[in-house]
């Protein structure tokens, strides 16, 4: 699987709490900012959260492994043990899962981590990690 960033640019209620998330409880390095934005290192990828007063909410409308997720969401694929480590720390944190830390697909090539959060505006996220990267887009 070739690697390529990707940029994305999502509207959040202020900066002070996004940085408190993104920066804070996920560990992304703070790239340049505004006033009105804000870029962060997303795991590899560019996030640019741009302060809005209007940030359009999620809806339980998306079914996975027969499991509802909120739609849209965002998220990124990360190492086995990273994913661990990060679930850990955000459990310690007392973070409030959408969808607790999980194994999804048990034994099939598709095995996954996953866990859904929400950051402070409502922006729903999901982290993820493959057993197995090779078969990110097996079916």
């Amino acid at each position: 699987m070739t690697s390529h960033p990707f940029h994305f640019a999502f509207y959040v209620k202020d900066l002070a709490s996004t940085r408190r998330f993104y920066a804070g409880l996920l560990g992304c390095k703070e790239g340049r900012s505004t006033d009105a934005w804000v870029d962060f290192d997303f795991f590899g990828s560019q996030l640019s959260a741009h302060a809005d007063d209007d940030v359009p909410q999620p809806r339980w409308t998306g079914q996975v492994d027969g499991i509802t997720v909120p739609m849209p969401h965002f998220g990124c694929i990360i190492p086995w043990d990273d994913f661990q480590h990060l679930a850990a720390r955000l459990e310690q944190a007392g973070v409030a899962f959408i969808i607790s830390p999980r194994i999804r697909y048990a034994g099939q090539p598709g095995e996954q981590s996953t866990m859904f959060l929400q950051d402070e505006s409502g922006n729903a996220i999901e982290m993820k990690a493959f057993r197995h990267p090779e078969h990110v887009f097996t079916a």
